[in-house]
């Protein structure tokens, strides 16, 4: 099944920042750019760091498998061996994790191995792997 990109338009603090972080920590692609915003190509989707200097807030965190999970996040799904190489990549380079590289849900339909962290500007991330990618959606 081919999936139409989803669009993310999220504010920034630091476009040099930005790019630092997601152009060569995350390795996405630059797209169009001005002295305001920066298009990266998110593994297919477009993701837009706009430059918004005032600080923004985290509405919340949720409980998720004995996790404080940040609320607002965003993320990608990856297959499992892309998921381990994003997070010893990330390790390496020292991010401090909100939640380090994790198994949740182990033996149930969704399990999956996940982490959080956080861009220069505060935006919360989750990149997870299925066990199962089957069971994306699976109850």
């Amino acid at each position: 099944m081919t999936m139409p990109p989803f669009h993310l338009a999220f504010p920034v603090h630091c476009l040099t920042a930005a790019r630092a972080f997601y152009g060569e920590l995350l390795g996405c692609p630059e797209g169009r750019s001005s002295d305001e915003w920066i298009d990266f190509d998110f593994h297919g989707h477009q993701i837009v760091a706009h430059l918004a200097p005032s600080p923004s807030s985290d509405a919340a965190s949720n409980h998720v498998d004995g996790h404080g999970v940040p609320v607002p996040h965003f993320g990608l799904v990856l297959g499992m061996a892309d998921w381990r190489a994003m997070a010893d990549r990330l390790t390496t380079a020292g991010v401090e994790f909100v939640i380090e590289p994790t198994i949740r849900f182990a033996g149930e339909p969704g399990e999956q191995a996940t982490m959080f962290f956080r861009d220069p500007s505060g935006n919360a991330l989750e990149i997870k792997a299925m066990a199962n990618p089957a069971n994306l959606f699976a109850k």
